[in-house]
């Protein structure tokens, strides 16, 4: 049970937190959901560092991984929202910015992760 409140807490905070940045942000470009792209590429890169700390040694408890990795980065990064972006630029015909997007998403995504477990080799 103690688990299961862990990944609510953390997915919690990082649901608010994505919903907050994704207000401010998907506005500035029409056809670039710029909010949903920090968001999961901020994510990619946090569950880099945290899966890093947890490999490198024993520097984050099991607890700790739950409510950073599963439940807050779960909660921050949205998926569901990406796929619903992709379904929207090639309904409207957009297939540039499709390709842009989903591209973009997936290769900084990417690059993330592995900046952050090299970050995490550094200490």
């Amino acid at each position: 049970m103690k688990q299961l409140l862990l990944v609510f807490l953390g997915g919690g905070i990082g649901s608010m937190l994505r919903f907050v940045i994704s207000r401010i942000f998907n506005n500035y470009f029409q056809y670039f959901f710029l909010g949903t792209f920090l968001v999961n590429i901020i994510g990619c890169l946090l569950i880099g560092i945290v899966l890093g700390l947890s490999f490198k040694g024993n520097y984050l408890t099991q607890n700790q991984i739950l409510v950073l990795a599963t439940g807050f980065c779960g909660g921050f990064t949205t998926f569901s929202a990406f796929a619903f972006e992709k379904h929207s630029l090639l309904s409207s015909g957009e297939l540039l910015y499709f390709l842009l997007y989903t591209l973009s998403s997936i290769v900084f995504g990417i690059v993330a992760i592995a900046l952050g477990l090299w970050s995490v080799k550094l200490l």
